[in-house]
């Protein structure tokens, strides 16, 4: 707690100075201002000692967790415990982490007579996703006399937790999310007759040889057909590769982020797809380890699990050990699963070992490989003409690099990995649309 003068009490000082500059050459006069100034001491002494009454009482709380989106305005909400300070209004400040953006640096506090509390929101926006702890609070009243500025600043216990912004991605695909029974207004039609085993019933002209239980058949003395149906839970795991390649800058919306943030958010948005057509859904994370790991279920409880999962993750320096990944996965997977890895393959080297370990999971699961398209990586004759000499060997660099990446898909597809490379604006879209593609054929 600091208590500094304020401009009230300096300009006393001051005339009292005044005083004894003009009182300096007349000694009959030194008791006069000698007296200003005792009497200025005492009084600014005694409302220095009457506005420190109930100044430990004061308390300033915020919620153990407020959450937000990155890029999107929210608020903290703060609660003052006042029982007991003789102030009627005070100055409030939040000290917040660097990337945060508040639209004032303090706020003028009423406080109501006989108040025990007052609650109010203090409006931020949130630039980095992660975690951020550690705040600092600052407030500051002015004593009763008007001639002291008493403040005090204490931390203050509460986390402020910044998760992956969706709203561009849920607007590309708002139809997904009309609670209309499955997908948007109209249901998808289903190839084939299914999978799941449904019931059995008495065979009718028509029935395959193939559809016959004959177990079933030779115990009740007539024929029995088994009767399928469309499989309506099926496991979808997402991967998302956290190593060295995903803090690979990607220019989003006008910004800069790493790779990392677009898998992320695309994550999300596949999860939250799963969880609307009620499928069973979890993640893995890795590096050259496997970081993050929750397991397949259901419902809206479990992908806010999910969720709480991922707002922290950062890229590390590592090089992905696909061998670990793969020996993990096929330890913890025993039941056939879409996966589908977030990654980056543009290191011929990685591209290869990639390719060696992950195809031992397709042989027990259906793979999809997506990665994020560079600007630059692209086919010769794509996109705006050359302007410049100087752009010659940018485009020659990228046409060799997408070479490289279609040659690479090509080998994943005879290893029975399906591989895609797919432009920024439209990866979670892209996404998403496998995933209803895969429901639809029941690949499955």
């Amino acid at each position: 707690m600091n208590f500094v003068p304020s401009t009230r009490l300096l300009w006393l000082i001051g005339a009292i100075l005044v005083v004894a500059t003009v009182a300096g050459p007349l000694p009959e006069l030194t008791s006069l201002w000698v007296g200003l100034f005792a009497a200025a001491l005492l009084l600014a002494l005694v409302d220095l000692a009457l506005s420190l009454r109930g100044v430990s009482a004061l308390e300033i709380r915020i919620p153990v967790v407020v959450r937000f989106a990155k890029d999107r305005p929210g608020v903290i909400p703060v609660t003052l415990g006042v029982a007991g300070l003789p102030v009627a209004r005070l100055r409030f400040a939040l000290g917040l982490p660097g990337s945060f953006a508040s639209a004032h640096d303090d706020v003028a506090v009423d406080l109501p007579p006989g108040a025990a509390h007052v609650r109010f929101d203090w409006p931020t926006t949130a630039g980095a996703r992660g975690v951020f702890a550690g705040l600092t609070a600052a407030a500051e009243w002015t004593s009763r006399l008007g001639l002291w500025e008493i403040r005090r600043r204490q931390a203050v216990d509460g986390e402020l937790r910044v998760y992956p912004n969706l709203l561009t991605e849920r607007k590309q695909l708002a139809a997904l999310f009309l609670s209309r029974g499955q997908l948007g207004a109209k249901l998808q039609r289903t190839v084939g007759r299914g999978r799941e085993f449904e019931k059995l019933r008495d065979y009718l002209p028509g029935d395959g040889f193939d559809e016959i239980h004959w177990k079933a058949t030779a115990k009740r003395g007539r024929p029995i057909t088994k009767v399928f149906q469309a499989e309506r839970t099926q496991e979808i795991f997402v991967l998302i590769d956290a190593s060295r390649l995903s803090a690979r800058p990607v220019v989003h919306e006008g910004q800069t982020v790493t790779a990392l943030e677009r898998y992320l958010t695309a994550a999300l948005i596949l999860l939250l797809a799963a969880e609307r057509t009620g499928d069973r859904f979890g993640l893995l994370v890795y590096d050259d380890r496997v970081r993050v790991f929750v397991k397949a279920a259901a419902g809206e409880a479990h992908y806010a699990a999910c969720r709480e999962a991922l707002h922290h993750l950062c890229s590390s320096a590592a090089t992905p050990d696909m061998a670990e990944v793969v020996r993990y996965v096929r330890t913890q997977l025993r039941r056939r699963a879409l996966l589908v890895f977030l990654t980056d393959l543009t290191d011929p080297v990685l591209a290869e070992d990639f390719g060696r370990h992950v195809g031992l999971l397709a042989r027990q699961h259906l793979i999809f490989v997506n990665q994020l398209r560079s600007l630059e990586v692209a086919p010769l004759f794509a996109g705006d003409p050359v302007a410049a000499a100087a752009e010659i060997p940018t485009r020659l660099a990228g046409h060799l690099r997408w070479q490289e990446l279609q040659a690479g898909m090509r080998r994943s597809k005879s290893a029975g990995i399906t591989a895609a490379l797919l432009d920024d604006e439209k990866f979670a879209a892209e996404l998403v649309s496998q995933y209803l593609a895969v429901k639809q054929r029941q690949a499955l």
